[in-house]
């Protein structure tokens, strides 16, 4: 049976994964506060100031702290600085699955190594050090960007689940829901270890 994901910190070339804190509450804000781009797609509202995102790093927090959750800030090597955020959650050992999610970065790391590299962290922890058999996302019905980037690693589409996401603005919203095994991630692991390579 795999083992429950705990707080740690995942160290790679370009960026180091290190538990969620209030203290990146400043960081974050700057790369990604006030930008409706970087939250159109999240479940929380766009934060209009350093206030707000507090809030909502909070209630992750406090996700964390009921077991629920293990929330990363995104570091980038050369800034010193968090520039993003990702979360394992959701996970079932009996069955064998874990998702990830809440993923965001400053409009700046879009489709860069940064975002490469903490994929390959994550997916490397879920599959190598704690076993799981599956990893999961689920991506609102008209998130392209996200769709292309986890098809990109290898996922696959497996089903579509309507309504499945109550939006800050009240609405539902249909998702997408994509898998990976355990036996296709030797494969996508060579796929992004190469894309990270080539820089």
């Amino acid at each position: 049976m795999p083992s429950a994901p705990l707080p740690t910190v995942l160290e790679g070339r370009h960026v180091r994964l290190e538990p969620l804190a209030l203290r990146h509450v400043p960081d974050l804000f700057q790369v990604g506060g006030r930008d409706e781009a970087v939250w159109r797609w999240l479940s929380a509202p766009t934060p209009a100031s350093e206030e707000e995102l507090r809030g909502i790093v909070s209630k992750r927090l406090e996700e964390v702290d009921a077991g629920k959750r293990v929330a990363f800030a995104v570091v980038g090597r050369v800034q010193g600085t968090a520039i993003g955020t990702t979360n394992l959650h959701s996970w079932h050992q009996r069955d064998g699955h874990v998702e990830i999610g809440g993923t965001w970065f400053g409009r700046s790391w879009w489709r860069t190594a940064a975002n490469s590299e903490t994929k390959l962290l994550t997916m490397t922890y879920a599959f190598e050090a704690l076993g799981f058999e599956r990893v999961v996302w689920r991506v609102d019905v008209d998130n392209i960007r996200s769709q292309e980037a986890i098809t990109r690693i290898g996922a696959r589409l497996q089903e579509r689940t309507v309504g499945a996401l109550l939006k800050p603005d009240g609405t539902h919203r249909d998702l997408l829901v994509y898998v990976m095994l355990r036996d296709e991630w030797t494969a996508a692991k060579v796929n992004l270890t190469d894309r990270l390579a080539r820089g």
